[in-house]
């Protein structure tokens, strides 16, 4: 059972929604405020803190409050609520209806995300932690991976947002590490080394898998099943360049990715600024004849990298685009509308194909 019910009256100023998903720490719910509308309200499990120990369990809050960045979600609350397991501290942060990168990435079902949306979300990312990186002592995210990136439609066009600083950490200025943590398969070699070392690199190593599973839809080394903290651990295979796999991806786009995941921490991008510089500099290459087809990938490789997603269902899909037209008839339910249809974008790659440009003008508050 959950902290919160659909429905709830909260503070006096939110009610809850729905229940959006939850961590190991914490629940994610959709709430609305009285009068600024939808949030995403997330409240820590644990209970019968004291209070300074909700203060230190709120430092993600206060972290994100502090790092304002178009590409870092915003948190606009933070307090403690009764619920049914004692008093919990929540915050609550800016509502991000397409969901997570995860999401937006097997919304794509058997096609590969095009590499130009692949390059301009992993880019937009850099951005973000690029402002956190440069802190002095740098900030380190420490859990880089599509389900920590929120990723939405906006006037302009899809924002992705980098959420989930619980493990954020300032670094050691004197070894310029942290204590590692967050997800085996997105943590560099380092990390799993006695030390137990965490850097800005590390959280290069980690865009660089990201990016390299949207453009190829596998993830770029083989982990042994033993694997822990301090394992010795260096992939026995080389890196196989993204291009072998999606024909779409350029030579320049590939030597890249492989400087991202260099095995050598001194060998790779320092910093996710480095790493941005090179993705803006590059030039794309023209779509030659033989890519142009979109190769295809696999919905069975997507489904073996975990299982327990949300499946891709044209029917559903259908019925909320269906009820998200009805919604914007009449102009005024225009951003619920735009909400409505984003979730069908991640029921079935047709409808993104179909309405996402009808969605944008919606942001906008136009209707056609």
């Amino acid at each position: 059972m959950g902290l919160l019910n659909e429905g709830d009256q909260l503070q006096g100023t939110y009610e809850v929604e729905r229940f959006l998903g939850e961590g190991a720490f914490a629940e994610v719910y959709r709430v609305k405020h009285r009068f600024l509308g939808r949030q995403a309200m997330k409240v820590f499990k644990r209970s019968g803190m004291t209070l300074a120990e909700i203060e230190e369990m709120l430092g993600e809050a206060i972290l994100l409050s502090r790092i304002g960045h178009p590409n870092i979600v915003r948190v606009f609350d933070a307090n403690v609520l009764e619920t049914p397991n004692g008093l919990c501290g929540y915050f609550t942060m800016e509502h991000v209806a397409g969901g997570s990168l995860e999401k937006f990435w097997r919304s794509h079902g058997n096609r590969f995300v095009p590499v130009a949306t692949s390059v301009d979300l992993i880019c937009q990312v850099c951005r973000g932690l690029d402002l956190a990186h440069r802190e002095s002592p740098p900030i380190i995210h420490r859990d880089i991976k599509p389900q920590n990136i929120l990723v939405g439609y906006e006037a302009d066009g899809l924002r992705a947002r980098v959420s989930d600083f619980g493990l954020a950490k300032k670094v050691n200025p004197l070894t310029m590490l942290a204590t590692a943590a967050g997800t085996v398969q997105f943590k560099p070699p380092e990390a799993f080394a006695d030390s137990k070392g965490d850097s800005c690199a590390a959280d290069v190593w980690a865009i660089g898998t990201t990016l390299y599973l949207l453009l190829t839809d596998r993830l770029p080394f083989e982990l042994p099943s033993d694997l822990g903290w301090g394992s010795n651990f260096v992939p026995s295979k080389p890196l196989v360049p993204p291009s072998s796999i999606n024909p779409d991806v350029d030579p320049t786009l590939d030597r890249i990715v492989a400087r991202a995941l260099e095995i050598q921490v001194a060998d790779r991008y320092q910093t996710s600024g480095e790493l941005l510089q090179a993705l803006t500099r590059r030039v794309p290459k023209a779509t030659h004849s033989a890519a142009a087809k979109q190769a295809l990938s696999s919905e069975l490789t997507k489904s073996r990298l975990n299982p327990a997603h949300s499946p891709v269902d044209p029917a559903i899909a259908q019925d909320l685009a269906t009820k998200a037209l009805d919604l914007a008839k009449g102009g005024l339910r225009l951003h619920e509308a735009a909400d409505l249809m984003e979730e069908a974008f991640n029921r079935w790659p047709e409808m993104r194909r179909k309405y996402s440009e009808k969605v944008k003008l919606w942001r906008r508050g136009v209707t056609m």
